[in-house]
């Protein structure tokens, strides 16, 4: 099965990231199209041997990306066209039923209650996205919050699939050795008390309040892993509140340089993972901490909400206003990692690949005229594939060892 797949951009952030993932474990030929920006996940799906294809596209406007993408969807011979993310999803739909292909299939990586990739929502935002996603055979929503969203912007269940985006838990589990290179590396003392932080640096995530939450105790230090447009306003904040010897920054490190510490590195420095922001679609980077073993605050995370509680035991949801008064009570708990719990493994990769071929499968199929039902729509609750057991689960919680705090 040939599939084409068309992003908005190929920089550092979830959505593309989580394409790069997906595109490892996929039983399909797949090629990507970035509208534009051609980062440095383009780089690495490059590595991964997947052609990469820039547009160039000038702006949100810029109508002659359309009859290009166009001649390239008709020329590639494509079963499907994939499309991620907003800008792309509206532009490939569009460029797909002019080339003559109906298979086409969207994932809705970042639809928030009052945003869209840190975008607030505005009428004409919705209509067109309504209207092009008629277009379409289908929509895969990266959780069943994201599925109740759409399906209040009256996208028709039916046409509503779930495929939760997904982690390769192996690559994230702790290692001490990592721990202490990686504190050495970034100047934490190691008999240091952690809090992390992952993701984007924009206004939406709320990393501020996280940094005054921190700032709080004393005897605890920050690490943020990531960058963004609010970096230099983060950094003024930190010397505001005065803990400027406490706040630690790294790269976005998806990507690090030989002999750099990675995500599942800068996750074994840590010892207390917390996700401040107010919105989310998914909250990948909670998961990631949890098969790294770590606890967890979060203040908004489908990921773990739409689980029965038991499948995430050390993942804790707090209000904005509670996070230093939370990070104090973990902090006298002591430095622990937490066994890995069964969401982890409920979000494995292999999963979402095979939820997203189902759909491939189901849409082609019909489109050749073959009797083969669609998957069950998001809101039936029925599991997108067999469950898996959490890799590495163990029975209980490990305390760190005096030599590796």
């Amino acid at each position: 099965m040939r599939v084409l797949h068309v992003i908005t951009g190929l920089g550092v952030g979830g959505a593309e990231q989580q394409l790069r993932l997906l595109l490892r474990h996929l039983p399909a030929e797949c090629e990507v199209v970035t509208l534009t920006n051609p980062g440095a996940v383009a780089d690495g799906l490059r590595a991964d041997e997947v052609p990469v294809t820039n547009l160039g596209m000038h702006g949100n406007r810029d109508l002659s990306v359309l009859p290009r993408l166009a001649r390239l969807i008709r020329a590639g011979r494509y079963d499907v066209v994939h499309t991620h993310l907003y800008r792309a999803c509206v532009y490939g739909r569009l460029a797909a039923r002019l080339a003559g292909v109906r298979t086409v299939v969207a994932t809705e990586h970042s639809l928030g209650e009052t945003q869209m990739e840190g975008r607030p929502l505005t009428l004409a935002t919705r209509t067109l996205y309504r209207a092009t996603e008629r277009l379409g055979s289908g929509t895969l929503a990266v959780s069943e919050t994201v599925a109740r969203r759409l399906d209040g912007w009256g996208v028709p269940p039916a046409r509503v699939h779930l495929a939760p985006n997904g982690i390769d838990p192996e690559a994230f589990a702790f290692s001490a050795a990592a721990r202490l290179e990686t504190r050495d590396r970034l100047g934490i003392p190691q008999h240091a008390y952690v809090v992390g932080g992952v993701g984007r640096q924009v206004p939406g995530k709320n990393f501020d309040d996280l940094i005054r939450a921190v700032a709080a105790n004393r005897d605890a230090h920050l690490l943020l892993v990531g960058d963004g447009p609010e970096r230099t306003p983060l950094l003024r904040i930190v010397h505001q509140v005065g803990a400027g010897g406490r706040v630690h920054f790294a790269g976005s490190h998806e990507h690090p340089a030989p002999r750099e510490p990675g995500v599942p590195d800068l996750l074994s420095a840590m010892d207390l993972f917390v996700s401040p922001s107010p919105e989310e679609s998914f909250g990948l980077a909670v998961v990631e901490a949890l098969a790294a073993g770590l606890p967890v605050l979060y203040v908004a995370c489908p990921a773990v909400e739409d689980l029965a509680p038991q499948d995430a035991p050390g993942a804790r949801r707090v209000g904005g206003y509670e996070l230093a008064a939370a990070i104090r009570q973990e902090l006298l708990a002591g430095s622990r990692r937490m066994p890995v719990p069964a969401a982890v493994g409920h979000y494995h990769i292999a999963r979402t690949a095979q939820a997203v071929m189902a759909l491939y499968t189901a849409v082609t199929a019909t489109a050749a005229g073959a009797p083969t039902p669609l998957p069950a729509p998001a809101s039936s609750g029925a599991p997108t594939a067999p469950a898996q057991d959490s890799p590495g689960a163990q029975p209980g919680t490990t305390a760190l060892a005096p030599a590796e705090k």
